[in-house]
């Protein structure tokens, strides 16, 4: 894999940014809010699969070992199976369209919240717990998917990659 040292920056530069965003975070019941979805969502719409999940799975995964380690393993599959599956319906289409960026983040945001919400009930062994938090994981969710179309459809995002 040949990659150039323009593109290598821009994933190490949103890996960074999924790590510090991990830090922040609203207190909700059942546990926190955290901003990291728009820029693992926004990557996953700019990078092929691989670059994708290293940006979402291996981000996340990081930012919960330096900040909370609990659900890190959680946090690696369920965000890096999101970035996969968004980055392959988006790289499936040549020039997508508004309802193809739609359907790709609604996908992923659903994998992230279903992930979550099972991965909270098995790691804490309490399955309410995990649905206390579901109304807060579709608000983040939702959040993290409408910023990152906005940002992917209204700003050149993609010029850095060329």
């Amino acid at each position: 894999m040949n990659i150039s040292v323009k593109r290598f920056t821009l994933i190490a530069m949103l890996l960074a940014m999924t790590i510090v965003l991990s830090s922040f975070s609203i207190p909700v019941p059942g546990g926190h809010l955290y901003f990291n979805d728009l820029v693992i969502v926004t990557a996953a719409l700019m990078l092929n699969p691989v670059e994708a999940f290293i940006v979402g799975g291996l981000g996340s995964f990081l930012g919960d070992l330096f900040f909370y380690p609990t659900p890190m393993f959680v946090s690696l599959v369920t965000h890096g199976l999101q970035a996969i599956v968004i980055s392959l319906l988006i790289s499936k289409k040549e020039n997508p369209t508004l309802k193809d960026y739609i359907f790709a983040v609604t996908v992923g945001a659903i994998i992230m919240v279903v992930g979550y919400t099972i991965g909270r009930a098995f790691i804490y062994a309490n399955p309410q717990t995990a649905m206390l938090k579901l109304p807060f994981q579709i608000v983040q969710a939702s959040f993290g998917a409408i910023m990152a179309v906005i940002l992917h459809t209204r700003l050149p995002l993609k010029k850095f990659l060329k």
